[in-house]
């Protein structure tokens, strides 16, 4: 959906606009079609069609044809990239923290 994006860009994207960040929230309580979104929201049937498909080109949704019906539901594994990457900062922030109590015990 963004072109030359790396996936976490991506999701941070997709999950930075505070309807799309709803419809991504409303769907973590289960699957949903677009009418059933839409009623959810003070938002045109288009519109949430739309953030569906960024949600969706950011792989945090998927959906199911069922006839006429197209159903959405969240994609836990579209999560995974984010999970990965704050992984890394967790990482970062306890060894930072470790060296500040090895600094401060020092001072005592």
């Amino acid at each position: 959906m963004f072109a030359g994006m790396n996936r976490e860009d991506q999701i941070f994207r997709a999950l930075g606009d505070p309807t799309r960040r709803a419809v991504f929230e409303r769907l973590c309580r289960g699957e949903a079609a677009v009418g059933e979104l839409t009623s959810g929201f003070d938002v045109s049937q288009p519109a949430i069609s739309q953030h569906l498909r960024v949600l969706r080109g950011a792989g945090l949704v998927s959906e199911r044809r069922a006839g006429r019906n197209v159903y959405y539901r969240v994609e836990p594994r579209g999560l995974r990239p984010l999970v990965d990457w704050l992984g890394h900062y967790q990482a970062f922030w306890t060894e930072r923290l470790e060296h500040l109590k090895t600094l401060l015990e020092e001072l005592r």
